[in-house]
């Protein structure tokens, strides 16, 4: 199977993965009329689709480590069932994350959900697996955190810049509904912030599953990991989207029917989200077996530095921000780079 030779190796895959993390999100963007609860069935079916190409071509071949079908034999089973758990983790933790960023909107979710994330995810995979030296790894995930911070705040100032400009159209009195999370909509901000705990906490809970099957007893090599992971994500699906569906968080059920009537285009879309995040999912974990799980997880998430160049520059959400937004931006911007930088100087070879 193929593994970096070298920490530039291993860092360029890190690197990749957070663009991917970062990028799957623009394919649900270009899909019309489709709701998300949709949606996430041809995402996950991608998901899978890439994790086993993945494993049936760069996890089958080479002298190093054991071929894909071979691990997995070979395996301890509690290491199988590590990687499902994670998977299924994930699943929940993400379609969280998205209902939450629907009900309070980015500025709220991502901030919450990812922070929680980053340093749950990090502090567990290391007590499993210490590897990385612990202040540059700590100085790290502390510039990632501020970052993830001031991306928030860049989405709050355009969203007050926004709200008054919307401001001055409307008469004196009325509220402002401009985004999801307005002063006359408290209620549901409280709702998107309490979604937004409980999806940073799963998605950061699912790592140390992932570093367990990847350091203890006969081991499963990244490419297994991700393929396991990839269908416990899958069946948590007809568990927990399935209530989803017929219980929604917020608004009426969704009937499983508009899935059948939906374009190829939008399914087409939902597969290739789908595999975007599966190539990002193999590149991290095939990164974390040089690197280890912690610094691996650390830079993977630097996914909404990704998330706000695509805002940036393709779908143009801060053409009209205010100054301040864009400072928080540049800032945001800065503290990722150096956080990148100082995550890598924690691996000690």
């Amino acid at each position: 199977m193929y593994v970096p030779g070298d920490l530039s190796s291993a860092l360029a895959l890190m690197i990749l993965s957070a663009v991917c993390w970062g990028s799957w999100a623009n394919t649900y963007k270009g899909a019309k009329n489709y709701p998300f609860e949709l949606f996430y069935w041809d995402y996950i079916l991608g998901v899978v689709i890439c994790t086993y190409a993945f494993a049936f071509t760069l996890g089958s071949s080479g002298e190093v480590g054991e071929p894909f079908l071979e691990n997995l034999r070979n395996a301890d089973s509690t290491n199988l069932i590590h990687a499902l758990v994670a998977g299924a983790i994930f699943n929940v933790a993400n379609v969280l994350l998205v209902a939450a960023v629907d009900i309070a909107g980015l500025a709220v979710a991502f901030p919450i959900a990812i922070g929680i994330a980053l340093t749950e995810g990090v502090v567990l995979s290391y007590a499993l697996q210490p590897k990385g030296d612990v202040p540059f790894l700590a100085a790290g995930v502390a510039l990632a955190l501020v970052a993830v911070v001031l991306d928030g705040r860049a989405y709050r100032a355009l969203s007050a810049g926004k709200a008054l400009s919307a401001g001055k159209a409307l008469s004196a009195g009325k509220a402002l509904t401009d985004g999801k999370a307005v002063p006359g909509d408290r209620p549901a901000t409280r709702l998107g912030v309490v979604v937004s705990v409980a999806s940073g906490v799963l998605m950061g809970a699912f790592a140390p599953f992932v570093t367990r099957a990847m350091t203890h007893g006969h081991t499963l090599t990244p490419y297994s990991v991700a393929a396991v992971f990839s269908m416990g994500a899958l069946g948590c699906c007809f568990v927990a989207n399935v209530y989803l569906l017929r219980h929604p968080i917020r608004g009426a059920a969704v009937p499983f029917s508009g899935y059948w009537s939906a374009t190829p285009r939008n399914h087409l879309l939902g597969v290739l989200g789908g595999i975007v995040w599966g190539i990002g999912g193999c590149f991290n974990f095939i990164a974390a077996g040089y690197v280890g799980v912690p610094i691996s997880y650390s830079i993977g998430q630097s996914a909404p530095l990704i998330a706000a160049l695509w805002g940036i520059l393709a779908w143009r959400e801060f053409a009209s921000a205010p100054k301040r937004a864009w400072v928080f931006l540049g800032w945001m911007f800065a503290c990722y780079v150096a956080a990148i930088a100082v995550i890598a100087l924690a691996y000690k070879g």
